[in-house]
């Protein structure tokens, strides 16, 4: 799509800096990073979000994601990283993108920058688990 922020940049027609490309996908670095070496990977394909991603580019894709997890974690001198994919609500370019953020211990990022609420109850858990099982059977 040519006016996919993303697809441009994947195809070499707007500047980035470029960390990582393949046959499926490309990583750069994130233009209003978190912490330095926040990346963003982005499967060549246009694909909107996680949901769209052909099943094809599913291993190919997450491999990517894998190797440039390492790398970040590496070059950052990292104890970890954090990886993110939004659907649809906070996803600022409607092209699937994984971040890759390294982390520290103590760094100031918390948590999933939400706060977390507990089910109410056991049972509440069961029926919301049981909710998504019922789900999972028409895909």
């Amino acid at each position: 799509m040519r006016d996919c922020l993303f697809c441009r940049i994947a195809a070499g027609d707007l500047q980035a800096e470029i960390v990582l490309q393949d046959e499926a996908a490309v990583a750069f670095l994130d233009h209003r990073p978190l912490f330095p070496g926040h990346t963003l990977l982005v499967p060549r394909k246009h694909t909107g979000n996680l949901h769209d991603l052909d099943a094809e580019l599913i291993a190919p894709f997450f491999v990517s994601a894998q190797k440039l997890s390492r790398a970040v974690q590496t070059a950052m001198g990292a104890e970890g990283t954090f990886c993110a994919i939004n659907n649809t609500v906070s996803q600022s370019v409607p092209h699937l993108h994984l971040h890759v953020v390294p982390r520290k211990r103590k760094d100031g990022l918390r948590g999933f920058f939400w706060p977390r609420v507990p089910y109410a109850s056991v049972e509440e858990m069961r029926r919301v688990a049981q909710l998504i099982r019922e789900a999972l059977s028409v895909f």
